[in-house]
Order: C-alpha cells, then structure tokens, then sequence
C-alpha cells in the first residue's frame, strides 16, 4: 500500500482559518437571521476593487493574446524582465538597496514562496519562528519534517519560539543559542507592529556572525506610513549576504484574487552542505523555481507593472489610505471599550487584547454570536497570542464603521 507523509498527522487539529470557517459556518446555519448581519474582519482578503490601472493593462495584454503576432505562450519561469526591472527600478532603489533584476523571483503568492523555501534546506536545520506568528511558516516545515511532535499547548519540540509581547514590542529578542534560519515578518502579522533598524541591525549582525539566514517577510510593507520604520531588510547594511525578502502585491494592489508576489534571492547569499562546501542559494532557488513552477501569467505579470506607473502609484496609495483608515475606526473603537491595543499604524492589522481575562476563542464566540462580527483569535498564532484577537481592516468603509457601533455596544 502506498505510504502518507506522516508528517501530515503533526499538524494540530485544523489550521486557523478553516476552523473559523467551520465555526461561522454553524453559526449562520443555527441563526439564519443573525447571519444576515454577519461581518467578517477575519481572514485578511481585501474588498476594494482592483486599481484602473492594472485593469486597463491587463485587458491590453489579453487583447495581445488574441493576436499570433503579439501571442505569447510560456514565459520565463523567473518573471519577465519588465517587471523584474520595474520592481527593482521602484521597490528598491528608491531605498538605496542594490538588487539586481536577475535576483528577482516572479510567483503567484508569499504564501506559497514562504512554504516552497523550505525545499532548498535541510530538515537538519534549527528553525526559530516568532510567537505569535503567521501559521504558514509553522505548518510547512511541520508537513516537510522538520519539527517534532507538538505538546499540549501545540507547540512543536523542533522548533525554536521568539516570543512577541508589548514588553518588547512584538520584536523577539535575539536567540541565546545559533539558529540556523528564522524567520521575521515586519510590519508584522498577525500584532500590527514594526521593527526599527537598530532592532533589524541586531538581526543582522547576529545572522552573519552565526550564518543563520533570515525569512524576512516584507508582504506589508506598502503600509508604513511613520518615517524611520525601514520597509526592506536590504535597507540593513549586509543583509544581503544572510537575508531572503518576500513581497507581494496582495494587499498592495489588492491582488489576492489575481496573485502575483516576488521573492529577493541575493546572489551573495551562501549556504553550506554536510561536509562544510558553501553554495550560493541563487542557484538552487533558481533551480527549483524553474523545475516546480512554470511562472505568472503575461496578463497579470502586467497588471503588476501598472501598479508602478504614476496612474498606479496614485491608485495604490488611495487603496492603502482607504484601508489604514479602517484601521484608525477599529483602533478607537477597540480603545474606546477599554481594551489594550496594538498595531493598525503602519499594517493594516489590529492586535487588541481580550477584555475581562477572557481566551481568544471564548471571545471569537462572543463576538459571533452577539456582535456578528468576524475575528481571528490570537492563540490561533501561536501560544504568546492567547488572550488577544486579530482585527482586520480590509473591509468596506460602511462595515468598518458598523463594526465599531457594535464593539462599543458590547458591555464586556
């Protein structure tokens, strides 16, 4: 008989958000009139419509798919250089960072870019993730076996956990002990918060005096609006010899539906084998994406370079305005019902801490059942997240508005 991944049967009961779905699911099918006031602030999919921009330039590159003279079938797998170029000419040279065109991976999601990394290391290596964290980068490496089994508190015995409280501002302390990857997401989901560049300096510094490669997920960044806050971990002098970016036009452009993201592999970046020989990762990167992945399409590939246009540039920033003011409403109304809150500045996430000692799910039900009102609850992050809830802002402006009545209507 065929064999499973055992690995599979590591992961906890039901990742986080299809166990939201499930719960909202019975909700709505035991209260069918309740349901119609349903709101969901849950999984963080925008609701604004795609720029003009983007939509113009993708309806020109279909229109050059209708032509054998302007058609084009496969491309290459790594991106085209018009948007390779477009992103390094935007994204970060305004920056000051040097990154080469070539060094730029065109794909379909961070999600997916995050999860696939993993097949150019080891299973040997020692993983440090952040808690609370995206539980993506958990239950990859828990699906390709390179974590243990998880305790009660679903905590596995392989990995390595940075806690993230208000103490330290949701930014880990640097490990006592090497690591051999770890990854970092700033502005950070699910807690809203940044890190400063002294705090990425330290990062820095540790990973090349221990040759730990940093995971610096960079999906958010579009969202920074304080001065000071650095939006790419290669604004840090020698990251590029220790660091892998992720971005993504998600929730820039609001391409969560159309997909498309990149992913920054410095050519300066080494890893070693078994018996010591160090390797560049470009290489394997390169190999890999080439042989699992055959690249975006003409049309979307387009629509992202739109998004770099003037015209683009101003309808990303209207999108991103639209949504951090979503944020600014569920801030004041969390504030204002005398919860601790954090985040929704330079994200567009809300981290609120639980009124009156309640659990993270205890107070998902009750929002539910009497605010109809979607959220992630914060242990779904990870242990350091119970006794907090994620609030987001990619919403409507009328239902963020409502949104707020009801949080403030609740006697907690």
């Amino acid at each position: 008989m065929a064999q499973l991944n055992a690995n599979y049967h590591k992961l906890k009961a039901g990742y986080l958000f299809p166990e939201i779905a499930r719960r909202v699911s019975n909700f709505t099918a035991e209260n069918p009139e309740a349901a119609k006031r349903l709101i969901r602030c849950g999984i963080g999919d925008v609701t604004e419509a795609l720029p003009e921009a983007a939509r113009t330039a993708m309806k020109a590159a279909v229109d050059e798919l209708g032509s054998r003279e302007t058609f084009r079938g496969y491309g290459p797998e790594q991106g085209y250089a018009f948007l390779r170029e477009a992103i390094v000419k935007h994204a970060y040279e305004p920056l000051g960072c040097r990154i080469a065109p070539d060094e730029v991976f065109i794909s379909d999601g961070s999600k997916c870019d995050t999860g696939n990394v993993l097949d150019i290391f080891s299973s040997t290596n020692r993983i440090a993730i952040t808690d609370p964290v995206y539980p993506v980068y958990v239950d990859t490496n828990v699906m390709c076996g390179n974590t243990g089994e998880a305790d009660e508190n679903g905590a596995y015995e392989g990995l390595v956990y940075l806690p993230c409280t208000p103490e330290n501002q949701f930014v880990p302390e640097i490990p006592k002990r090497r690591v051999d990857l770890v990854y970092l997401c700033y502005p950070n989901n699910p807690t809203g918060a940044t890190a400063t560049f002294h705090q990425l300096e330290e990062w820095v510094a540790y990973a090349r005096a221990n040759e730990t490669i940093i995971l610096f997920d960079a999906a958010y960044e579009a969202y920074i609006t304080e001065a000071g806050v650095p939006h790419s971990i290669y604004e840090i002098e020698g990251a590029q010899e220790c660091a892998i970016e992720f971005r993504s036009f998600s929730k820039h452009g609001g391409f969560t539906g159309v997909r498309c993201a990149y992913t920054v592999v410095p050519k300066s970046l080494m890893a070693s084998t078994p018996d010591g020989k160090r390797h560049p990762l470009h290489a394997l990167w390169n190999r890999r994406h080439t042989t699992k992945f055959n690249g975006v399409s003409y049309p979307v590939q387009r629509a992202a370079e739109a998004l770099f246009s003037a015209e683009g540039k101003e309808q990303v920033d209207e999108l991103i305005r639209h949504y951090l003011g979503n944020a600014k409403i569920l801030r004041e109304a969390a504030a204002a019902a005398g919860m601790a809150v954090f985040g929704g500045i330079n994200a567009p996430y809300i981290w609120v801490a639980c009124p009156a000692g309640l659990k993270s799910w205890e107070l998902f039900d009750r929002m539910l059942n009497e605010a109809n009102v979607v959220v992630t609850p914060g242990s779904g992050f990870g242990a350091a997240g119970e006794g907090y809830f994620r609030i987001s802002a990619f919403n409507s402006r009328a239902n963020v508005e409502e949104v707020a009545r009801r949080i403030k209507a609740m006697v907690w």
